[in-house]
């Protein structure tokens, strides 16, 4: 009996505090208040502002869709430094499909869905097919996606889209900005994704070993395949946010945007050692 008390007395000790963890798994945030109350005393009168804030919100969301993204690349100890090329090719697919008189929000769909997942497949189909790194094959595919770009647009710009599609994008539900919320609910999703299916524990076991994950059964190439396609389905969502609140498709745009999306993933809570991560900041 004196032997099962002092078990349950030890069991029931709190743990002591642990300062590296505690910091491994908040310091992000502490840091990103620390640099909000640093701008927000020296300009206070301009950034702390409604106006402002939800100007940054809606900046953001673009961001968020990519990272997210980029998430799922970095998870399964790859990277996708395409997303930008993705940006550009499959919003300036959707923009001549507008102009050619298709139906805004069909030619969204088809830009979204299927050229960016497409484009996607193309990376994961290389990355299965040649057992490169992700790094190379979409270093390589960056660059091809680019040429097409400038192919299409004859290195112009698109101006002229749709004011309905762009008004949808630009209105906001209950003072919250349609981007904002769009991007939410597509985090709620790859939460639920990467918690509660096995789609997602299987990634993660992918992520962690990919012969274990191999030999238990998990089918790798068709989960590499599929988060390569995630990442290009996401990329075209972000795209479409962009192009709506400037009604102007430019070929140059978002050169170097793979940064921000990496940057994006890495301050959520993504590490470069794979398998861990999560949407902390989403």
């Amino acid at each position: 009996m004196g032997f099962t008390t002092r078990v349950k007395s030890e069991a029931s000790e709190k743990k002591p505090f642990n300062f590296a963890l505690f910091w491994d798994k908040y310091g992000t945030f502490f840091i990103l208040a620390i640099i909000v109350a640093i701008f927000g005393s020296l300009s206070p009168e301009y950034f702390l502002t409604t106006n402002n804030i939800t100007q940054i919100f809606v900046q953001s969301s673009v961001t968020v869709l990519i990272g997210m993204g980029e998430f799922f690349a970095i998870l399964v100890a790859g990277i996708d430094l395409s997303v930008g090329a993705i940006l550009a090719l499959s919003g300036m697919v959707t923009a001549k499909l507008m102009l050619a008189g298709v139906d805004p929000f069909l030619a969204a769909m088809i830009g979204g869905v299927l050229v960016g997942g497409a484009l996607g497949a193309i990376n994961g189909c290389l990355v299965n097919w040649t057992g490169l790194h992700p790094f190379i094959i979409t270093l390589g595919t960056n660059a091809i996606f680019r040429g097409i770009t400038l192919v299409i647009s004859d290195a112009n710009s698109v101006y002229g889209f749709s004011f309905d599609f762009v008004n949808f994008f630009a209105a906001s539900v209950i003072g919250i900005p349609v981007p904002v919320i769009f991007s939410l609910i597509v985090a709620l999703i790859l939460w639920f994704l990467t918690t509660r299916m096995r789609l997602g524990r299987n990634i993660y076991a992918l992520g962690g070993n990919k012969n274990s994950a191999f030999y238990s059964g998990i089918d790798v190439k068709f989960h590499i395949l599929v988060v390569f396609i995630i990442s290009g389905v996401l990329c075209r969502s972000g795209r479409r946010r962009l192009n709506c609140t400037t009604r102007c498709r430019r070929t140059a745009c978002r050169y170097g945007f793979e940064t921000y999306a990496i940057a994006s993933a890495i301050i959520g809570g993504t590490s470069f050692s794979a398998a861990r991560g999560a949407f902390s900041l989403w």
